[in-house]
């Protein structure tokens, strides 16, 4: 029933704004303010009405001066300064507090004269900035500053010491980053506006992580799109030599004026520079929004070579496929893992280049007859376009269920392959899937809530196979917190109990099989038969690790037995062996624990496959299954 909330006499006002932890200590010290305290006289009016807000830089000159008008200090070379204007970021910087509330009241090109009590300058409580050395800071004093710019500030360093200005926009979302190589046209300036760059027609051409310009530029220009225009100001921390800046002896400031004219996407797929993925030719669409991030089926031309001088071709799809495109389905293992990384990082329409380690290319992977083991390759990759997976919504129960049943098939041959960590995420791209099914009415509820047992047991199975016994009986759970007297579930939670080495908790568990389920005992007898062999073996070598260990009179050393190489702990390589061998009991049941070699329902062949079991090696010799493997 709706509920309209009664009769208020009109609409409730909005809830307040929560302040940020900057407004609310801007609030704190405007409390300072009295009246007097800070007065304003303007010099020179400045132009337009617009004044600088929280997030703006502002570009000033300074000069301080007592009330009888001698100069303390200024930025000014006609008063004895460097002639460098001061920078700060409302909100960001820390200032005197006459700073704070003055700033805010200029206009662009504008010259005022502020008179401020010591409290309201360095002499305030808690000043978050020192007063110079011999500043009268107990004295009131004048502050004459004149509004040189304002603008909206990207803060590119958390301590100021790099800011960028947009001056026009770019286009797109992607930056550049470590190691993309970069074209730019650059012209730079000191402070106070002696060129140090000059401009030019020709653009510069670096790579980023490679010191070839100063650091601070090299932030900046991570923050911009392609095309756009922008001034960087980079302080002297920021300031590293580079093949661009040799020579850095006395600038304390530098404002670059930045053109991105373009960048090539080059990353470190692995992050030690193994696998290299270089795009030499732009796709359509933005980064990474319209990229195949997710399993879908790919249409690529590619031709690999061996990196060998002169560089050798082992297959190119134009030639040795009749010049056509490979189809493959992603997250099904059906192309090399390097090859598949990098085509999941690609736009359509784009070229690449990929660098790819052995092992990530054939060493694990079926190899060509003409590329040898431990051989580097490259492959130049197109992607022509994706096909994304088929949404579920509109779809009716069966047709849902149809879906599911098809991404699990491939899941089970994925764990038969041995790839355990594709198959997991098959399963779980179901399970994820099924957050959004209903079903209707209670035979659609027994057939998913079946199907969502199976897929969990599915992923506790991949977990055990990959040594993750933990993960394994948390997903157990899942299962049993539904249905208690899950028999699978419990089978699967005990094996990773005893494969943990907690042997009461697998006792248990599979002590209740025996209970809930008379057709189960022999299975569950024979996995307390294993049990009782793993415990009589950690016993064993608990005793031979200790052996000699209390056997010494007080004060004498003995040494513990050292554990053998073989015997590593649950979670190591031993582990997966140890899985294997507990999981053999369990590889002929026939009962609700009797499971399938692999623990997975297979795929049902279809009536012609039934009739004709050949039929689908025949089609698959000519060439008729849509995903070749690479």
């Amino acid at each position: 029933m709706a509920h309209d909330g009664g009769d208020n006499g009109g609409e409730l006002p909005p809830p307040a704004k929560k302040k940020s932890p900057a407004e609310e200590e801007a609030e704190k010290r405007r409390k300072k303010l009295t009246p007097g305290s800070l007065m304003k006289g303007i010099i020179r009016s400045g132009s337009g009405d617009a004044t600088p807000a929280e997030g703006d830089q502002v570009i000033l000159h300074c000069t301080t001066r007592t009330m009888d008008g001698v100069i303390i200090n200024s930025t000014r070379r006609e008063h004895g300064g460097k002639g460098i204007p001061l920078r700060f970021v409302l909100g960001k910087s820390k200032m005197i507090l006459g700073f704070a509330e003055g700033f805010p009241t200029m206009l662009k090109g504008e010259i005022a004269m502020f008179k401020m009590q010591p409290k309201i300058h360095y002499a305030e409580d808690d000043c978050p900035v020192a007063a110079p050395d011999g500043f009268p800071k107990d004295d009131e004093l004048q502050f004459e500053i004149e509004m040189l710019d304002f603008f909206k500030a990207k803060v590119v360093a958390e301590d100021l010491g790099v800011v960028k200005k947009i001056v026009e926009e770019g286009k797109g979302w992607e930056t550049p980053r470590e190691p993309y190589e970069i074209t730019a046209r650059i012209t730079a300036r000191t402070a106070d506006g002696k060129e140090i760059i000059p401009s030019k027609e020709e653009a510069y051409f670096f790579t980023i992580g490679k010191s070839e310009v100063p650091k601070g530029l090299e932030m900046g220009i991570g923050t911009m799109a392609r095309k756009e225009k922008a001034i960087i100001f980079v302080s002297g921390t920021y300031l590293t030599k580079s093949s661009l800046m040799p020579q850095l002896e006395g600038l304390e400031e530098v404002h670059f004026y930045i053109e991105l004219v373009q960048f090539i996407q080059v990353r470190d797929m692995l992050g030690d520079g193994r696998l290299i993925k270089r795009r030499v030719v732009d796709g359509k669409g933005e980064f990474p929004m319209d990229c195949p991030l997710h399993d879908s089926l790919l249409k690529v031309h590619y031709k690999g070579m061996l990196l060998d001088e002169p560089k050798s071709v082992f297959y190119d799809t134009h030639v040795d496929n009749d010049g056509e495109p490979l189809e493959f389905c992603s997250g099904e293992g059906l192309v090399p893992e390097g090859f598949e990384m990098c085509v999941r990082l690609m736009l359509p329409g784009e070229k690449s280049i990929v660098t790819c380690p052995p092992d990530f290319a054939y060493d694990k992977f079926p190899r060509p007859a003409n590329v040898p083991e431990g051989a580097h390759v490259q492959w130049e990759i197109e992607l022509l376009g994706f096909e994304m997976p088929k949404d579920w919504t509109g779809l009716t129960f069966e047709e849902i269920m149809d879906e599911a049943d098809k991404i699990k098939n491939t899941g089970n041959r994925l764990f038969k392959e041995g790839k355990f960590e594709l198959a997991k995420a098959k399963y779980d791209k179901v399970l994820r899937e099924y957050n959004h099914v209903h079903p209707h009415d209670d035979d659609e509820g027994k057939i998913f809530a079946n199907s969502r047992s199976s897929l969990h047991l599915n992923v506790a199975f991949c977990y055990q196979k990959m040594g993750e016994y933990r993960k394994s009986i948390e997903t157990c759970n899942k299962v049993l917190d539904a249905n208690p007297v899950h028999v699978k579930a419990l089978y699967r939670r005990g094996t990773s109990f005893m494969l943990l080495g907690e042997f009461d908790d697998a006792r248990n568990d599979f002590e209740k099989i025996i209970t809930v389920d008379k057709s189960s005992e022999p299975d569950a007898t024979a996995a307390l038969l294993k049990l009782k062999q793993k415990e009589q073996e950690a016993e064993k070598k608990a005793r031979k690790q200790f052996k000699g260990l209390f056997d010494k009179k007080p004060g004498e050393i003995s040494e513990v037995g050292v554990e053998s190489e073989g015997g590593k702990d649950a979670g190591g390589a031993r582990g997966s062996d140890e899985a294997t061998s507990a999981d053999r009991g369990a590889n002929t049941m026939d009962s609700p624990t009797r499971e399938p070699e692999y623990a997975f329902e297979e795929e049902r062949p279809g009536l012609l496959g039934r009739l004709w079991p050949s039929a689908r090696r025949i089609f698959s010799s000519l060439g008729l299954n849509r995903c070749t493997i690479l």
